[in-house]
């Protein structure tokens, strides 16, 4: 038996949801052979556990199918969107698709998951995920320190509000880079927030002229 790694495998970010068609199923299956461990997330992404050394050549099958292909374990997860059911552009679409570019299979001390709604419904539950992006009309809030896990489970708080398109990627990945500096170990996100205060986040994705961001690291 040769080395094995796991891939994480997800449909594009569309309207009407994460869609995997009965086709790239079948595709899917028939490029990762009978003998791959096929496992469903709660992040809306499918782990397949295949050959290492036949990975580069299946992550090309799939992508050429259609499909979209990122690592699996300690990264940001792919964009955990709503279905856009108020449609492509007033739900913010392109916005969700370029913010996934952004942060999906960053490394990261622990998993990262990111939620989108396009409107203030939240059906893609932003408020449960370590960061929620909500889009309300023309601008945009996010939320930090989410967790569904556990008997503790609990809601992601306001950390900003009111972000045009411009600022809204650079404050996700100013966040995301200020938690891999300052994470200690394998520190909960959840748990980081708590300790490093609303406050001093705020601080560091402050927003600038432009909407430039910058990073202030605490020792």
């Amino acid at each position: 038996m040769g080395e094995k790694t796991k891939i994480a495998v997800a449909p594009a970010i569309q309207v009407g949801g994460s869609l995997f068609t009965p086709g790239r199923l079948a595709v899917m299956g028939t490029i990762v052979g009978p003998d791959a461990k096929i496992e469903m997330t709660p992040f809306k992404q499918i782990y397949v556990e295949i050959p290492l050394e036949s990975r580069d050549a299946i992550v090309d099958e799939l992508q050429r199918s259609g499909l979209e292909v990122y690592p699996a374990g300690f990264v940001t997860k792919s964009l955990i969107a709503c279905n856009f059911c108020r449609g492509a552009e007033e739900a913010g679409l392109d916005i969700a698709k370029e913010l996934n570019k952004a942060i999906a299979g960053i490394e990261t001390p622990t998993p990262i998951k990111v939620g989108y709604a396009g409107c203030a419904l939240g059906t893609s539950e932003p408020l449960l995920k370590d960061i929620g992006v909500v889009k309300m009309r023309d601008s945009y809030d996010i939320y930090v320190g989410g967790d569904a896990k556990g008997l503790k489970a609990s809601l992601a708080n306001l950390l900003v509000s009111e972000l045009n398109e411009t600022q809204l990627i650079p404050v996700i990945t100013t966040l995301i880079d200020f938690y891999k500096v300052n994470a200690k170990g394998k520190e909960k996100f959840s748990k980081f927030v708590n300790r490093i205060t609303l406050d001093q986040l705020r601080s560091v994705v402050r927003k600038e002229d432009g909407g430039n961001v910058s990073i202030n690291y605490i020792c």
